[in-house]
């Protein structure tokens, strides 16, 4: 659900943009006292992980589409809401810089619709609601069900929005949100169950991160070597090895422009969309996750962009986490 700059206005994509940053400030200022160092390596290898999973499309079936994990529920129930929305602005920084996935102009939107919704209403309010009583299986998967489902419900219908408030005619509101909730209605079931086996993982193994998180506390205490050695593995499989078979088909939103407008990609014109597209062919380095490879080394491409994706992103998270932490640390040396 990676917005390009062609759907959204120079107006709506710097409201949006403010949104975003007004948001990664406010959980810089609220995380600062859960931030330790053990947070720190958890939001690195988490990011890079959900940056490797968001490369997997699986088809839907009977549609024609595909999907991907968004990962916001998945990071807010580790990480905690604050530092799992800064682990999504890292992930989609990472991607639209580097990989030419998603637009600059519509960084925030991406990054508000992907993880705004999840971090903020779906975990607090529904997450955390049906796990109030205590975690079991049944209720970590019921929870992660209906909480990746209305949050992917939430981001999609804000996609819908966005094109209507930026004036695309080519997408009229109503026939775009008619196929815009039913496809990823569909992507939040297959994401839902993804989440509920990641985090039936980490509370069999190590129950407490997710209470800590949940609880917003440090992780002071908690060993996590075999937690974050095991998540590293996932990433380096994921980016490396399983993206190789991912679906060639048009994801929820391409395959609803196309069926709204006939077309996946639209064009737009101006300064600050040819600003913007300037900006991102001078940075990204492997665009569409690919490489100019021979014939039958197609999926080279693919691996090293997991892998070097995965490894940027868990270095810009976790330096975020490294940076607010300092700042922590600075912040209490000057109040004593």
């Amino acid at each position: 659900m990676h917005m390009a700059d062609a759907l959204i206005s120079p107006a709506v994509g710097g409201v949006m943009w403010a949104a975003a940053v007004g948001t990664a400030a406010y959980s810089i200022k609220k995380i600062r006292n859960e931030m330790d160092e053990k947070k720190i390596p958890l939001m690195g290898v988490m990011g890079a992980f959900v940056f490797a999973a968001q490369m997997i499309n699986f088809t839907i079936p009977g549609t024609g589409s595909s999907g991907h994990i968004g990962g916001g529920i998945l990071l807010a129930v580790l990480l905690g809401p604050y530092a799992a929305f800064l682990s999504m602005a890292s992930i989609l920084l990472i991607q639209a810089l580097f990989f030419a996935d998603g637009g600059l102009l519509a960084f925030g939107s991406n990054v508000f619709n992907m993880g705004f919704y999840t971090c903020f209403i779906a975990y607090p309010l529904i997450f955390r609601w049906i796990t109030r009583k205590g975690m079991s299986s049944r209720r970590i998967i019921t929870a992660s069900l209906i909480s990746v489902v209305i949050g992917l419900q939430m981001g999609s219908l804000s996609v819908v929005l966005q094109t209507l408030f930026s004036g695309k005619t080519a997408l009229p509101f109503g026939t775009f949100l008619l196929f815009m909730q039913p496809v990823h209605l569909a992507i939040g079931i297959m994401e839902g169950l993804v989440t509920a086996a990641v985090v039936t993982f980490v509370w069999k193994a190590r129950p407490e991160i997710i209470e800590r998180a949940s609880e917003g506390k440090a992780l002071v205490g908690i060993s996590l070597k075999k937690v974050i050695l095991i998540i590293a593995i996932a990433t380096v499989l994921t980016g490396g090895v399983l993206s190789w078979f991912a679906s060639s088909n048009p994801d929820g939103l391409e395959w609803s422009m196309f069926k709204t407008a006939g077309t996946t990609e639209l064009e737009a014109s101006g300064e600050v969309h040819e600003a913007a597209s300037g900006i991102q062919s001078k940075t990204a380095i492997l665009p569409d996750y690919s490489i100019n490879a021979p014939e039958g080394l197609e999926n080279a491409g693919t691996s090293i962009s997991g892998l070097v994706g995965g490894l940027m992103t868990l270095v810009l998270a976790g330096l975020t986490g490294f940076i607010i932490s300092i700042a922590k640390r600075r912040s209490k040396k000057a109040a004593a």
